[in-house]
């Protein structure tokens, strides 16, 4: 395993498409892997794929609170079938250090993905881990943090990252 670079927003990376994943192979497996010390180095409860610059539709979350045993999950090629009610959520992001704002979400979500073994897998999700999901999905189709903000915001997060990088 291995720590890999998170890409920081204002990277062009960040806005690219993860292509689907055909099988799960033992090089998937190390980036899995990579994926997970990653974010657990970066103290986050997800991290996409797109993220680390490896352009696939996958993520990992772990949304468990501090004290409780860790929920390490993992989704590939996810999609999101069904959105339930609204929210808003404080959300951060590994690739906007720093940041927190409010996001408009869907408080409730079911999601199919396949799991780390191929395995294909439906899960409803609300709170933080319906959250994650949503946020983590997101940065498999280059829609970024930022892209959920007013104009004011919008323009006022750009000019602290850039000022940042």
């Amino acid at each position: 395993m291995a720590i890999r670079t998170i890409l920081l927003y204002p990277d062009k990376r960040l806005r690219e498409v993860g292509k689907k994943i055909d099988r799960v192979t033992p090089e998937i497996l190390r980036l899995i892997d990579d994926m997970a010390e990653t974010m657990y180095e970066a103290a986050g409860a997800g991290l996409a794929a797109t993220q680390i610059g490896e352009f696939y539709q996958l993520f990992v979350c772990d949304c468990a609170p501090e004290d409780e045993p860790s929920d390490f999950r993992v989704f590939i090629n996810p999609e999101i079938l069904e959105r339930v009610d609204r929210t808003t959520w404080d959300e951060g992001c590994l690739s906007f250090p720093g940041a927190r704002e409010e996001i408009a979400r869907d408080a409730k979500v079911r999601v199919h993905a396949l799991d780390r073994d191929g395995k294909p897998f439906e899960l409803e999700a609300e709170g933080l881990l319906a959250i994650a999901i949503q946020h983590e999905y997101d940065h498999l189709q280059g829609v970024l943090m930022i892209d959920h903000l007013g104009p004011l915001k919008k323009r006022l997060l750009h000019r602290k990252m850039v000022k940042r990088a």
